[in-house]
Order: structure tokens, then sequence, then C-alpha cells
């Protein structure tokens, strides 16, 4: 009888819909089960609904129940899970997790990754509190995967990690969940009259993804465009603690019936067709998966200057690129785009051959594979 394949288990603040954690379930969902097991480890919870995205019987979800604040036990209970899972790498994902390293490390883990997915502010500007636990960590790491080349250059020009030990890995999209075709269909009855454009995004509503800014620019839009109430509609998927102020500002300019805010979804790729345009409007970026998503349902893409922004939105050709935190360029650019529909269209055919081109789940899948294999064979010596 053939042992059973070896264990990753996947370390993560929360299982909950985000674009880490998507990028997660795709990774396991896709990767051969012939090749490694997987369990994720929460260290607060997880939602039951997003959970079930997970298509594999045998993956086991354990959540730690961190407390408010700094929690010393979340370390003990950490190293009693994977002492008693036993698994042959650690993955930890995101700044919160990188401290369980350590009680990885103690649990006797053989191999240990973390994987870097963006910033809660402009890379330049984190604190020297986190540069410090990154370097703090480094040793307990035998390899990094960083979804961007931002990413990438910031772990070894500011931590000190040796290129060597740093892989960048973009997410996959999955192609045939998120493909083309317009239907309003999921839309409320009325709230899109034909002839209708709608903008739209998806995210968290909180501040590092800026949602306020896009509809600052939407306000700006609506002075400027001749029967934009009749013409234009804005759609924010997502749900987060900037929903009130975000509200606020719609009511305030008399705007709220042009909205719709429907919170977190699961029915994503069916609201991205009802969608014209897909803007970004984040002060902080590692790589999108949501403009992977909306490009390989064929739409032009508007996005902030930040992050891995540049790696998937090629100006001019897949779509537009303005600076972070400026609605009047934010407002020129939906604006350059809903006046020149052939435009939009263009844009949105040579984002969905991008996507099929470059950012595969195969290639994905393939990647990681590669760093695992190779993690296994070369454990890190403390």
């Amino acid at each position: 009888m053939h042992p059973p394949p070896p264990l990753i288990a996947h370390v993560i603040h929360r299982l909950d819909y985000g674009g880490l954690e998507n990028g997660l379930v795709n990774l396991i969902n896709r990767m051969p089960p012939e090749r490694y097991r997987h369990a994720i480890l929460c260290l607060t919870d997880y939602n039951p609904e997003f959970r079930r995205r997970i298509q594999r019987p045998d993956v086991e979800v354990f959540a730690l129940h961190k407390r408010e604040g700094h929690d010393l036990g979340l370390y003990r209970r950490c190293w009693a899970q994977l002492r008693q899972w036993r698994p042959a790498i650690v993955h930890t994902r995101g700044l919160a997790t990188l401290e369980m390293q350590l009680p990885a490390w103690l649990a006797g883990a053989p191999a240990r990754v973390h994987g870097e997915h963006g910033w809660d502010a402009q890379a330049g500007s984190e604190p020297r509190r986190r540069q410090w636990l990154r370097r703090l960590g480094n040793p307990l790491v035998n390899h990094y995967i960083a979804l961007s080349a931002e990413l990438a250059a910031y772990l070894e020009n500011v931590v000190g990690v040796s290129p060597t030990r740093v892989t960048q890995i973009i997410n996959g999209v999955d192609s045939e969940r998120f493909h083309p075709g317009q239907d309003r269909s999921p839309l409320p009855p009325g709230f899109a009259p034909p002839g209708t454009l709608i903008i739209g995004t998806v995210g968290r509503l909180e501040k590092v993804k800026d949602h306020s800014n896009l509809v600052r620019a939407f306000i700006r839009l609506v002075e400027s465009v001749p029967e934009a109430r009749q013409r234009l509609r804005l759609v924010i998927i997502g749900e987060g603690s900037l929903r009130t102020e975000i509200e606020s500002l719609l009511n305030e300019a008399g705007l709220r019936d042009l909205a719709w805010l429907p919170g977190a979804r699961d029915d994503v790729p069916e609201l991205l067709r009802t969608m014209d345009v897909f803007v970004l409007p984040s002060q902080a970026e590692g790589i999108s998966n949501t403009i992977l998503e909306a490009m390989a349902c064929s739409l032009p893409v508007v996005a902030t200057e930040v992050g891995g922004n540049a790696e998937l939105v090629v100006e001019g050709e897949t779509g537009r690129r303005v600076p972070a935190s400026d609605p009047q360029a934010l407002a020129a650019a939906m604006r350059e785009l809903i006046d020149d529909p052939k435009r939009m269209s263009a844009y949105g055919a040579a984002g969905r051959r991008r996507v099929e081109e470059r950012f595969s789940m195969a290639a994905m899948a393939a990647a990681y594979l590669q760093v695992y294999d190779a993690v296994l064979k070369t454990p890190l010596a403390l």
C-alpha cells in the first residue's frame, strides 16, 4: 500500500471572500490530488459558505479563534494543531501569519513557505515594525512566493531575502468560469434600462481598496456627461467598514439611485458580465485577482498605478492606468472609454487574450508544484 501524499498546511488569517483566499481555493482545486494533500489553518475563523468552494472532500479546515489584541495562546494552539497534522510543508500567507513560522518550526515541519500577497498601504510607507517582523521571520522560511515583482523586490532589497529564495507566481484565473458575454439579469429589475452603461468593481469595502475614490470619480463623471442619469450606473460588489461612507457620498450627491451595492456575493462571474467597464481604485495592491477575472470576461479595465497592476493592465491595450487617490484622473479615464465603444471592445478583447496566454490556472498550479517539490528536497537547516 502506497503512503499518502505529503500534506501541506496552509495558514491564513481567515477563510472568507477575498483575493488571497480565492487564490488558495483555486490552487487546491487545481493541484493533482495524488501529489499533495491539503489542510487550512485559520488564525481567526472561516466562512462556511466560502469553504464550500473547496471541491476536494479531504481538505480539513480548522479555526484557532484568535482573540482580539495580542493573543499569546495562539502560538501554542497553532503548534498543537500542526503537531497533530504533522505536515510536510507549512505555507503561511500574508504578513498576519508570518509569526506562525515559529510554531511551525517548533512543531517540526520539515519545509516552510511564506507567501506575500499584497499591502495594507503603499509598500514604501510600511512601518519599520513590520519591516523588522519580516526580517525576524526570514531565517525560518525556506522559500518565499511573491505575487508581484514589486513584492519580490521588496523582499530582496528591504527585508534582505536572497533572490534564490524568492519566486514570483501570479495567480491564475479560471477562464471557463470567467468568460465573455453580457447578461443583465442578475441586476435588480429596472436598475439598468436598455442602453445603460455600467461601471463596476469588486472588492472589500476597506480603506486600501479606496472605493470612495471611485464614488467621487463617478460623481464627477455624472456631472460632466450629458444625460448621465439615463446613461450611467455604478455597481460595487463587496462588503466592509466603508459602506456607510460610500453610501453617504452617493446620498449627498443625489446619486444613490444610480448605484447598486449588493454586498459580498458568490455569483461574481455573472455580475462581472453585467458590466461594461471594470475599475480598480485601490491605494495599494499585490496582484489583483479581480482585474484578471474582469479581463477574462473581456472587460476594459481602469486601474490605479499601484503594486502589480502594471503587470496586468497594459496601458492603451487592455485598459488605462491612473494615479491612486485622484478622482479627477479616474473620471477622465472612465469618460474616455464610455465615449468610445470601439475602444472599450478592443481593450476587452485584448484583455481576454492576455489572460488566456499568460495567466492560466494550469501555469499557476505547475509553478506552485515546482516550489513545493524543491523545498521538500532541500529543507532549511537552522
